[in-house]
C-alpha cells in the first residue's frame, strides 16, 4: 500500500524555560537555564535540592477549582500544551469525523506525586483511612489522553505508551504510523511528567543517578562535560499535531514540518544503564534512516538524549560517532536538557518540538555548560558549546533512550 505523507502543524509547549512554544525556543536559543532550588517539597534532607521545575504555573489560571483538583500535575501539563497546540494548528472538529482524529500521548511514571500525597496521608492515619474519590484516575498515565479527548472530542485512537524516557518519541512515532497507514487522519501526540517529589529523588539519589552540585545549580546539568554528575530532574509537556499532509494541505494549514521516519531498538543489556558500545542507539538511528529513505549525510542536526550522566553520555557518543563516521564535521549536535532537565516520559516530547523548531528557524539550540569537553568523547563530535548556531536544518533526528534498554527515534524533514 501507498503510505500517507505526515505533517505537523502545531505545537503547544509547557517546560521549565517558558510555558509556551515561543518562550521554550527562546530560552532554548539563549541558553537559558531551568534549574534552581526545589519548590514542590522540602529536599533538605535529600542528596539533591534542586531541578528543574516550571514556573509561574497556576492551575487556576486554566482550570476552575473543581476540575483543576481531579488532575495530577502531569494532566495538567498535557491539558495546557494540548490547548496550544490544537490552537496553534488552525485545525477545527467540524473539518473531519471525530473518529478519524486521535490522542496518543506518553508519561514514563504518571501521577507519581498523588500517588505519592495520598500514600502519606493514609501513612498518617491508617486506622481511618480516607482517599481521594479521584486518585486512581489522577494517577494512572493514560489520563492525560483520556481526558484531552474529552475535552476537544477526538473519538479515534487513544493510548499511553511507556518506555521510560523513550515515551515521548514512542508517541510521536506511533502517531506518524497510525497516520501513515490511513488509521487516522489527525493525531494529537506528545507527553508529560512531574515527578518533582520526595520519593522520585530518593529514588533516583538511591541510583546515584541525580547530580549533587547543590552549591550552584544553574551549572549542574552538563552533558559530554568531564566535570558531569547526574541528571537533573525536569517537568512539564510537549505537544505536536501530526496530520495526514493532504488535508493540511486542502485546508491550508501552516507546515512546520515533516515526519518522515522513526527507529527502534533494544540494548537487551541492563535495566538502568546504557549499552557500553550503544549498539542499541546506532540500530536505532540506523532503523529511524532505513524508514525515511535518508542516509547519514542527510541529517543536519541531531538533539541527544544526552542526560548528563557519565556512562550514557559516552554510550550515546561513541553510537553517534560510529554511525555518522565520516559524516561528523556535517553534524551539529545539542542536548537541550542541559537547559531544561531531563523531562523523563515527556523528554522525547519537547525534544520532538526543540527538533522541528530548529529546522522551522535554521537555528542550532546550544550545549551550554559545556566547558570542558570529555577526553573520553569519541573526536570529531561537534556538540555546539553554550551558544546557538545558525544553520539550514533540513533534517533533524531525536533520540530518546529509557531505562530497561529502551531506544526510540524520531526524524523531522523540512517541508517541501
Amino acid at each position: 500500500m501507498e503510505l500517507k505523507r505526515v505533517v505537523i502543524t502545531g505545537l503547544g509547549a509547557v517546560t521549565p524555560l517558558g510555558n509556551d512554544v515561543n518562550r521554550f525556543w527562546q530560552g532554548l536559543v539563549s541558553g537559558a537555564n531551568g534549574a534552581g532550588p526545589i519548590t514542590h517539597f522540602k529536599a533538605e534532607a535529600f542528596r539533591t535540592h534542586f531541578a528543574c521545575e516550571v514556573k509561574g504555573f497556576d492551575p487556576k489560571d486554566y482550570f476552575d477549582r473543581k476540575e483543576g483538583r481531579k488532575m495530577d500535575r502531569f494532566t495538567q501539563y498535557a491539558m495546557v500544551a494540548a490547548d496550544e497546540c490544537i490552537a496553534d494548528s488552525g485545525f477545527e472538529m467540524g473539518e473531519l469525523s471525530p473518529h478519524r482524529v486521535g490522542v496518543i500521548w506518553a508519561s514514563g511514571i504518571g501521577g507519581f506525586t498523588t500517588f505519592e500525597n495520598e500514600l502519606i496521608d493514609y501513612a498518617a492515619n491508617p486506622a481511618n483511612p480516607r482517599f481521594n474519590p479521584f486518585f486512581i484516575t489522577k494517577v494512572i498515565p493514560n489520563m492525560a489522553s483520556g481526558l484531552i479527548s474529552i475535552k476537544h472530542g477526538f473519538m479515534g485512537i487513544n493510548f499511553t505508551p511507556v518506555s521510560a524516557c523513550a515515551s515521548g518519541t514512542n508517541a510521536i512515532a506511533d502517531a506518524f504510523n497510525y497516520i501513515r497507514l490511513g488509521k487516522a487522519t489527525a493525531i494529537l501526540s506528545g507527553g508529560s511528567e512531574a515527578a518533582i517529589s520526595q520519593a522520585a529523588f530518593g529514588g533516583f539519589n538511591a541510583m546515584r543517578a541525580l547530580s549533587t552540585r547543590n552549591d550552584d545549580p544553574s551549572k549542574a546539568c552538563r552533558p559530554f562535560d568531564k566535570d558531569r554528575d547526574g541528571f537533573v530532574m525536569g517537568e512539564g509537556a510537549g505537544a505536536l499535531f501530526l496530520e495526514e499532509r493532504a488535508h493540511a494541505l486542502a485546508r491550508g494549514a501552516k507546515i512546520y514540518a515533516e515526519v518522515v521516519g522513526c527507529g527502534f531498538a533494544a540494548d537487551a543489556y541492563h535495566i538502568s544503564a546504557t549499552h557500553p558500545e550503544g549498539l542499541g542507539a546506532k540500530w536505532a538511528m540506523q532503523d529511524a534512516l532505513d524508514d525515511a529513505g535518508l542516509t547519514v549525510a542527510d541529517v543536519d542536526y541531531l538533539n541527544a538524549h544526552a542526560t548528563s550522566t557519565p556512562v550514557g553520555d559516552i554510550s550515546e557518543a561513541k553510537a553517534i560517532a560510529d554511525l555518522f563516521a565520516g559524516q561528523l564535521d556535517q553534524l551539529h549536535i545539542s542536548a537541550t536538557k542541559s537547559m531544561t532537565g531531563h523531562l523523563l516520559g515527556g523528554a522525547g516530547a519537547i525534544e520532538g518540538v526543540a527538533s522541528v523548531l530548529a529546522i522551522h528557524h535554521d537555528q542550532i539550540p546550544p550545549t551550554i555548560n559545556l566547558d570542558n569537553i570529555d577526553p573520553e568523547l569519541p573526536e570529531g563530535l561537534q556538540l555546539t558549546p553554550n551558544k546557538a548556531v545558525s544553520k539550514t536544518v533540513e533534517v533533524a533526528m531525536s533520540n530518546t533512550f529509557g531505562f530497561g534498554g529502551h531506544n526510540a527515534i524520531a526524524l523531522f524533514k523540512k517541508h517541501r
